[in-house]
């Protein structure tokens, strides 16, 4: 007997899938909207993400998920037009974060982060109109001392992700010697 609540999960599935647009990279570079059936630009791409349009890129071949990259393409002309938002410093610190034992913790420590941050903007220009990036710039710095309340928030997560994070350190360290300690015998 078929299980009602299963067959709706496999309809809302289909259904979200089919509301994730699909953008096709060729081998030429050109990127095809298969909903608008046309050629669109990185900068195109850039509004659906802005727009909060589920998409996702693939390679128009092999069918392989290139959304990262192309993510990342945008950051990096973003990057380079205008102000940027990483500093060298930044930058560097995330690249040596590279083959770090706290590379896996790293992005969901950002992402949660950044998400914080979103919500708050969010929050704040619930009931406002869109600040331009000058009176933002103004509104931060006139707000410093607030602004470091509201954030202070951020910390309480913020110590308990460092918490589980030199907790699993502890857990992985202890495993890797009692490996050792078994490979050379002396395990008890």
């Amino acid at each position: 007997m078929p299980n009602p609540s299963s067959s709706r999960d496999k309809s809302s599935e289909s259904t979200s899938a089919a509301s994730v647009r699909t953008i096709k990279k060729y081998p030429n570079r050109r990127l095809y909207d298969t909903q608008s059936s046309s050629y669109v630009t990185l900068a195109e791409v850039k509004k659906l993400v802005m727009d909060a349009t589920p998409m996702v890129v693939r390679d128009a071949k092999t069918g392989e998920d290139l959304t990262r990259s192309i993510l990342l393409q945008i950051i990096l002309e973003e990057e380079t037009a205008g102000v940027p938002m990483f500093s060298e410093a930044v930058l560097s610190n995330i690249i040596r974060f590279y083959g770090h034992a706290m590379q896996g913790y790293m992005g969901s420590y950002l992402e949660n982060h950044v998400q914080s941050f979103m919500d708050w903007q969010s929050k704040l220009g619930a009931n406002s109109q869109p600040l331009s990036p000058e009176v933002w710039a103004q509104f931060m710095q006139w707000q410093n001392p607030m602004m470091q309340n509201m954030f202070s928030g951020l910390a309480n997560p913020s110590q308990n992700m460092v918490a589980q994070m030199q907790e699993q350190m502890q857990k992985q360290i202890q495993k890797n010697a009692e490996q050792m300690l078994g490979v050379l015998g002396l395990r008890t």
